[in-house]
This record gives structure tokens, sequence and C-alpha cells, in this order.
């Protein structure tokens, strides 16, 4: 047998071949990593601007699919263009460090319905909108670039219009004395901020806390009660989720929404049962909380009263509405920090989303689809925060109450 001279054996080839692979594929990764450092840096504090909340993708792009019906994305979108129509074509949003008018809003939501509306198939979507549109993503939380979504949903409760012994905790209307007030007048260091107050003689005081509302009756006698429910713990929830269905004796149904707020901060009662160590975080849930204040009665007011917040209330005939004025979407409206992100944004979402089977969740799976920017929340700050309106209903509940996953938000911009 006779051998060429700078013959390799065929073995020794192969090994070659896999060990170059292997160094390519190691500085394509070292590329993306140093890729993505560079254009998603961890952020060492809490996003203060837009800028910092948004910051655009260059080279690659989220796996673009929808995972729900184009019909109800139809129907937000056109809710949406009623918002927008609204505005002075010149009114400016922030996305990121550009300075969009609403003009170009427009343009970027009208292009999309017309687009969707086509029903084209997901590669050609992905390619049209990789062509023809700007992604910007949403830069996380401190320490981690990923966003922590969550779910709300509009709860029903039975009540009354006026009390008895059973229905006697109170749903209240916005007090005359409620005063919002800009500070920006008095200096360049107040410039945008904000306080909710009342006067009281000659001083400006903090509006009454929960527990000055609720336990020391701060506001009784004001004929300011808008409806009475059974439960305590159903006003406390009725405030986290912002708006809600009374269904009254006869039937009918009184829709309530956010009106304001005592302007106290929002503090988790979750979180602070975890931090008692009276649940763990994995067994953590709005089903959960509901479940440890209805054995444990004695420690009711203490929980509830750790978060100082307190919602007001006002009829929304067709609610419920998000901080835009228009009716929300289930599973299409987003509420995002309204200092941060643009109101009204044509979003992309990617994160998890619970099957459910006889009231109980046997899996979670990708949740991948377009959403709406027209909410926001107390607990909702920051660029690493998003809310997913999940509508009403025992699916609702359930996603809404177990909705604790991180994944990813991308804003959407015509170029």
């Amino acid at each position: 047998m006779k051998f060429r001279k700078n013959a390799i054996p065929d073995r020794l080839r192969s090994k070659k071949t896999l060990w170059i692979g292997l160094v390519v594929l190691a500085c394509a990764l070292a590329v993306y990593i140093v890729y993505a450092h560079v254009l998603f840096p961890t952020l060492d504090r809490q996003a203060r601007s837009p800028e910092e909340a948004l910051r655009p993708v260059r080279f690659f792009h989220p796996d673009i699919r929808d995972d729900f019906s184009m019909l109800s994305l139809e129907r937000a979108i056109e809710k949406n263009l009623d918002y927008l129509s609204r505005l002075d074509p010149d009114h400016v949003f922030r996305y990121g460090d550009q300075r969009v008018p609403c003009s170009r809003v427009l343009e970027t939501q009208k292009a999309f319905l017309a687009l969707i509306r086509g029903r084209p198939a997901p590669d050609v979507l992905a390619r049209t909108l990789e062509e023809e549109y700007l992604f910007l993503r949403a830069a996380g939380r401190k320490g981690n670039r990923r966003v922590l979504f969550t779910g709300y949903y509009e709860p029903v409760y039975r009540g009354r219009l006026s009390p008895d012994d059973t229905y006697r905790h109170p749903l209240y209307r916005r007090p005359d004395d409620l005063l919002r007030i800009d500070l920006s007048p008095f200096g360049e260091a107040f410039r945008g901020k904000r306080i909710t107050a009342r006067i009281e003689g000659r001083e400006v005081l903090p509006y009454y806390s929960r527990s000055e509302i609720e336990q020391e009756g701060a506001l009784a006698g004001r004929d300011l009660e808008l409806a009475w429910l059974m439960d305590p713990v159903d006003v406390a929830f009725l405030h986290i989720q912002g708006s809600g269905r009374i269904i009254l004796p006869d039937g009918s149904a009184l829709s309530l929404g956010y009106a304001a707020s005592n302007g106290r901060p929002y503090r988790s009662i979750g979180r602070y049962l975890i931090e008692q160590a009276l649940l763990t975080r994995e067994e953590m849930s709005m089903q959960a909380i509901r479940r440890f204040l209805a054995t444990h009665p004695d420690m009711r007011d203490e929980v509830l009263n750790h978060n100082p917040s307190y919602i007001f209330f006002s009829p929304k005939p067709n609610g419920p509405l998000g901080n835009i004025n228009v009716q929300l979407t289930p599973g299409r409206s987003v509420a995002l920090d309204d200092d941060l992100f643009p109101k009204g944004a044509l979003c992309f979402v990617s994160a998890q989303k619970p099957v459910v089977e006889n009231d109980r969740i046997v899996e979670w799976t990708d949740l991948k689809r377009f959403m709406i920017n027209q909410d926001t929340g107390g607990a909702i700050r920051g660029a690493g925060r998003a809310d997913i309106f999940w509508g009403r209903g025992p699916y609702a509940e359930t996603a809404a109450g177990h909705m604790k996953h991180e994944g990813d938000l991308y804003v959407l911009l015509k170029k």
C-alpha cells in the first residue's frame, strides 16, 4: 500500500475538523457575550431615565411569533389608536434616547395593524418586522437583565350600595381634600416631582395611611362610600388590582376603576409574609395569601396595613380602563412604569404562562405575544417590572395570582 507524503488519516482529519469547529464556536460565543455585555450592561442601580430603561437591539431579535388570537390584538391596537389620535401629532414620546413624535407612533401602529390583518405566516411576519421596525429592549432590574412579569385581573365580588351587618367594608371615592401638588415651581431640584397631601390648618401633611382610614375611620361620615363588601381582604385585593366589578342584589354590576391613591408607597404584603417566615417564596401567590389570612384572622390587620398605600375608585361603565383611558384587553394590555416607557407603545413579550386544568396549574409554557403598554401601577416601578392584564374569570385569577416569571420585553417602532 502506498501513502502520499502529506496524507492525513481520516481519524486525525475528523479530530482537526472538530477542534476547528469548537474554536469557531467558542470565538462566536465570546463575541456574543462581549456584544451582549456592551449593548445590555447589567444595571448597577435602578434605571432612572428612558435612556437607561430602553436600549436598541441591532443585530439579533427575539423569536417572533404570537400565541394568542389575532382578533384580540387587532382590538387592542384599534383602542390604542383612539388614544394616540386624541393627542397632538407633535406630542413627544421617549423611546429610549429617541424623542419620537406621536405621528410616528401612529404610523407604526397603523402599519402593524395592516400587516397582521393580512395574517402573514410567522416567518413572513418576523422577516417584515426585522426589516422595517426598530426593536428596543427593556434593560431589566438592577443586577439582572431580565424583566420580572407578574399579572393582574378584574376581580368580581358581591356587594351592596348601602351597608348592613354583613356588607360593612367600604370602597371610597376620591376625597375632595386629597391634593396632588407639583413641586416643580419650588426649584430645579424639584423638577418633575409631586406629592400627595392634605392641608390641616397651616400644615401640609401626608394623606391618611391605610391603617388611619381602615382602623381609625379617618374618612368615615363624609359620604365617600361607593359600595360595601363583606371581606376586608376583598377590599385590599381590589386596591392591589386597581379595578373590579361589584355584583349587586338585583344582578346588575357596578364597575369600579382607579381614581387616585393616597400617595403612600406600595409595599408588598407577600414579601412581608416571606420576610416574617410565614410563607415561603416557592409557595407565594395571591391565593396563598388569602389562605393565610383566612386561617390567621388575628394577623389580618397587621399584614394588610404593612402596605400603607390606599386606592380610591370611581365608576367606570366601560371599564376596566388603563392609565391612558382606554379599555384594557385581556392578554394584550401590559402595565409598565410610565416614567420610563412610552405610553401606548407596541411591545413584544417573551415570558411564561400557566396551563390550567380544573382550576389547577398543571404546567408553565412559553408566552410569546404582542402587547400594548396601556396601564401602570404602584408596584410596577423600574425597567425590570411588567404586569400583564388577564381579564376576569377563573383563568385570569389563577394566572394573575401565580405569575412571577422572568422574561424579556421589547418595544417596536417603525424605521
